[in-house]
């Protein structure tokens, strides 16, 4: 996967007179950020689409955005060892961005006129998903890379990786609905492909400061028929995932195939690593399933809270009568990365400079992140209960993301630096794309779970039906978060005796 220690400290060294680490680290940022303004910015209208566009009921827009997210999360699994293996990390970054970019100009083309408006429709989420595939282990790959073995740097530089791609999806969250409200849906899905043209010209531009690092198969020429062969993989897995979005029961048997895939070959490789490595191994294990937990959390942000914001919450915004602004539905999703910002500084500076005596345990951090998520939907299902009217006060949601964004936070923003700092580097990019696999697996879960308060397809709208709906649905899973919390608290103990057991194997080694 990367090049071997040896050899990426000799070409850092060779390369470390001209660029910092800081200035590494900067070209990832700035590639993500514009690729996450991508992503976010269509996830921001996608299932409006599917429910206000194309005429989906709940049920089938949850579960086909829960096909295309689990897809989309599980399909660096492939990247990773494409980048790993075959193409190099940085080359499988540019060239996921430029399949991100046809992705989303499918999606911008005006398929009403053309015709085949579902055809178009899966054939774009596929071309996403394997963009996805190719662009997201890989950029984390760099990451490591970058800040390999130094463990307190690399989980406050995750930490603010996790901060500064979120600029791009706030602005692409707030921008995306406003265009699609003044000039229509595929204006705004142009604007996402606008995005992946900015990520891939950021990067040719800045390239050299990266050119020292990458995996081994970056340092290698690549022939046209290697290429070649990759590119046809690319089309050919894009025809495979539409398929697979368009049929529901193909995709529901492979993503769980998937996950169960993944399950055994983390019970074989804990069997077949030597015994310094399996400590860490299990570590990361644990922690990757609370991570896969929070996810089905994660999931409603984009489906049960979009359409409970679109039918229960009020767009204006004020402070008692004075009005302030207007958002619609996909906007407000925007207020996860806002919170996200404003808090991940601190919490960076706390994982630097704050257990300089006696660093808090990842397992730790996590449970504080289900502790926030319980809060949140126990607030949301509070006031839904409570409201005397069927549209409540978009500060609700301010509220809420605010607790909800801090669990994200504890958890999601260091689910990456669980593998940095416990897996072997030969195994980071299978890992990286593990962990994508089972996340995508929860958010497919998570989008069944949001089918609980979906509205039936017959019959009038009844909008305090609906709201008691919500309101259940976001009771069961404060009280879900719960039962995560006392679960994993109770794994503590020992998630802490095999990190102190990885870490004596790691320091006898250095020695």
């Amino acid at each position: 996967m990367f090049m071997p220690p040896s050899s990426l400290k000799e070409t850092s060294n060779l390369a470390g007179q001209q660029v910092s680490q800081t200035q590494a680290f900067s070209v990832v940022l700035l590639i993500e950020v514009w690729e996450r303004f991508g992503y976010y910015g269509m996830q921001g209208v996608l299932l409006l689409f599917l429910v206000q566009k194309m005429g989906f009921g709940d049920e089938k827009a949850n579960l086909l955005w829960g096909a295309f997210a689990a897809l989309t999360y599980s399909s660096p699994v492939i990247g990773g060892w494409v980048g790993d293996k075959v193409l190099g990390s940085r080359r499988c970054t540019v060239w996921g961005g430029c399949v991100l970019a046809v992705g989303y100009l499918l999606l911008s083309l005006p398929i009403g006129v053309l015709g085949h408006e579902m055809f178009f429709l899966y054939l774009a989420m596929g071309v996403i998903s394997v963009g996805n595939g190719l662009f997201k282990p890989n950029a984390a790959t760099l990451v490591r890379a970058i800040y390999m073995n130094e463990y307190n740097r690399l989980d406050a530089a995750f930490t603010l990786y996790y901060m500064a791609i979120n600029v791009g999806s706030t602005v692409s969250l707030l921008l995306t609905p406003w265009l699609k409200d003044r000039f229509g849906w595929h204006v705004a899905f142009a604007a996402c492909c606008g995005g992946l043209v900015v990520s891939v010209a950021n990067y040719w531009i800045m390239r050299s400061r990266l050119s020292h690092i990458g995996s081994a198969a970056d340092f290698q020429k690549q022939s046209f028929f290697r290429q070649g062969v990759v590119l046809s993989a690319i089309v050919g897995g894009s025809l495979c995932l539409a398929f697979l979005l368009q049929h529901p029961d193909f995709s529901r048997f492979f993503i769980l195939f998937a996950a169960c895939i993944v399950l055994g070959i983390w019970v074989w490789l804990l069997g077949k690593v030597p015994a310094s490595e399996k400590p860490g191994l299990k570590v990361m294990y644990l922690l990757t399933l609370e991570a896969m937990s929070y996810f089905i959390f994660y999931q409603q942000m984009v489906t049960s809270l979009t359409l409970f914001t679109l039918r229960h919450i009020r767009a204006e915004f004020m402070i008692g009568t004075f009005p302030l602004f207007s958002w619609s539905a996909g906007q407000f999703q925007a207020l996860n990365p806002l919170w996200i910002m404003i808090l991940s500084p601190a919490l960076a500076v706390l994982y630097r400079y704050g257990y300089k005596k006696k660093e808090s345990h990842l397992s730790v951090k996590f449970l504080w992140g289900f502790a926030c998520v319980a809060l949140g939907f126990f607030f949301w299902s509070w006031m839904a209960f409570t409201s005397p009217s069927v549209r409540l006060s978009p500060w609700v949601m301010v509220v809420g993301y605010f607790l909800f964004s801090a669990g994200e936070l504890f958890i999601s923003g260091l689910g990456l630096a669980v593998i940095a700092r416990y897996v072997p580097v030969r195994l980071n990019a299978f890992m990286v794309g593990s962990y994508f696999v089972m996340s995508g697996t929860a958010m497919y879960l998570g989008s069944m779970v949001a089918n609980f308060a979906s509205l039936p397809t017959d019959g009038p709208f009844d909008p305090q039906a609906s709201l008691v709906l919500y309101a259940h649905l976001f009771g069961w899973l404060g009280g879900l978060a719960v039962v995560c919390f006392g679960v994993f608290g109770a794994f503590i103990p020992l998630s802490k005796k095999w990190s102190r057991v990885h870490q004596a194997f790691r320091e006898k080694t250095v020695v």
